[in-house]
C-alpha cells in the first residue's frame, strides 16, 4: 500500500547509496507537498460514482476528528504510528507519532508541519499536505477511473472494532498496482488499505488497530511531549526547477502526469532535482544528483525493492538518476531508461 495509505512523510533524498531504500520509501509525500495543496483541494464535478466515492473517502480524512493507532506493514517490516487529527476554529491540526524504532513526531497545522527528531534535537519546518494514511488521493480523482476499475463489494468487514465496506481499485494495465480498501460504514473514513500486485497478492498494507471518530475521538493530545526549546531549527529549502531547460527529456508512463519540479537543498553544497508524477493514486519521483566520484564510486546501479516501493538507479552523463515509486519494478525501470540528457538543450 502506499506510503500514505502508507505513512508518507516529507523527506529529502539521501546521498546516493546511504540508506537509500528505507528513506525513499517515505520521500514521496514530501515531493507531493511541494505541488501545492490547492491542486488537490480544487472543487471537482464528479462525472461518475467512482470519482464521487474517492472524493468522499478523501474528504473524511481531511474534515473529520479522529484518533487512533495504525500499523503499516511493508515487506517483512512493520511500523506503528499514533495519530490525532482535529478540525476546529484553528483549522486542520494533526499530530503523528512514530511508535517503533527511533522516536519521531510530525506536528501539522494547515499547510505547515514540524518534524521532530529527538535523537538529533532537530526540528524541521516544512510546507506539506496530509498525504499519509488515512488519506487516499494524491491529486485529481477525475482521471482515476480510466486507469483503475472500481469494484464495491456488498459484503462488510470489521477493522478496529468498526464495520467497514470493502472496495477494490483494480489496475487496468501492468504499469500500476491495484488497491483494496475498507471504509467505515458511518463516516467513510478509510480504516484499512492493501496494495496488490498483478497476481492479486498483498505487497503492503496499513490498518487501524484502534480508532475513535467524531465526538468519540481523543483529541486533547495534539501537543508534543518533547521540550524543543534548545533544539536546532531548520527550514526546508525547496525551489522550483525547469528540468527541460536544463536539457532533461522524460517519457511518462500512460496515466501519469507531472505534478511538480523542484530543487531540494539537502545540505550546504549538495542539492537534488526532483520531478514528481502521479496518476491520482500512485506517485513516482525522479531524482537527479551530480555524480560525486569520491562518494558514489561504489554505489550500485540497478533496481531495489521493499514492499510496494521500487527503486531504479542509473548513471546518466555526470549525474545519478533515481526513479522511485509505489509502482511495479518494470515501471520505474522503464522510466529511468527513457530519460535523456541533451546538454545543448540547456543553452
Amino acid at each position: 500500500m502506499r506510503d500514505g495509505a502508507r505513512p508518507r512523510q516529507a523527506w529529502a533524498p539521501p546521498p546516493a547509496g546511504r540508506g537509500l531504500l528505507c528513506t525513499l520509501a517515505l520521500v514521496l509525500a514530501g515531493a507531493l507537498a511541494a505541488s501545492g495543496a490547492a491542486r488537490a483541494q480544487q472543487p471537482q464535478k464528479p462525472a461518475d460514482p467512482g470519482v464521487a466515492f474517492l472524493q468522499k473517502v478523501q474528504a473524511a480524512a481531511r474534515s473529520l476528528d479522529y484518533s487512533g493507532v495504525y500499523t503499516y506493514q511493508q515487506g517483512a517490516s512493520m511500523q506503528s504510528s499514533r495519530i490525532v487529527h482535529v478540525v476546529d476554529g484553528m483549522g486542520e491540526r494533526e499530530r503523528l507519532e512514530i511508535l517503533d524504532g527511533e522516536p519521531r513526531e510530525y506536528l501539522r497545522q494547515g499547510s505547515v508541519s514540524q518534524t521532530l527528531v529527538p535523537g538529533h534535537k532537530l526540528v524541521l519546518i516544512q510546507s506539506t499536505r496530509s498525504d499519509h494514511f488515512p488519506s487516499l488521493l494524491l491529486g485529481d480523482a477525475a482521471g482515476v477511473p480510466r486507469y483503475y476499475e472500481l469494484r464495491q463489494s456488498s459484503r462488510s468487514y470489521r477493522v478496529a472494532g468498526r464495520d467497514c465496506a470493502v472496495s477494490e481499485l483494480l489496475a487496468r494495465d501492468h504499469l500500476r498496482y491495484s488497491y483494496r480498501i475498507c471504509t467505515d460504514l458511518q463516516s467513510h473514513l478509510m480504516l484499512k488499505a492493501q496494495t496488490l500486485d498483478e497476481q492479486g497478492r498483498v505487497v503492503d498494507q496499513v490498518a487501524f488497530g484502534s480508532v475513535r471518530i467524531g465526538k468519540d475521538a481523543d483529541t486533547h493530545d495534539l501537543d508534543s511531549g518533547w521540550n524543543t526549546r534548545d533544539w536546532r531549527l531548520v527550514e526546508e529549502t525547496i525551489q522550483p526547477a525547469d528540468l527541460a531547460a536544463r536539457g532533461w527529456r522524460f517519457t511518462y508512463p500512460e496515466g501519469f502526469t507531472p505534478l511538480t519540479q523542484i530543487v531540494r537543498v539537502i545540505r550546504p553544497g549538495h542539492q537534488a532535482d526532483q520531478l514528481v508524477l502521479s496518476d491520482g493514486l500512485a506517485a513516482i519521483s525522479i531524482f537527479i544528483e551530480t555524480f560525486d566520484p569520491e562518494r558514489d564510486q561504489n554505489v550500485r546501479q540497478g533496481g531495489m525493492s521493499q514492499g510496494a516501493i521500487n527503486v531504479y538507479r542509473k548513471r546518466v552523463a555526470s549525474f545519478w538518476l533515481t526513479a522511485v515509486g509505489e509502482v511495479p519494478a518494470q515501471t520505474v525501470r522503464d522510466i529511468a531508461h527513457a530519460v535523456q540528457y541533451v546538454p545543448r538543450a540547456a543553452h
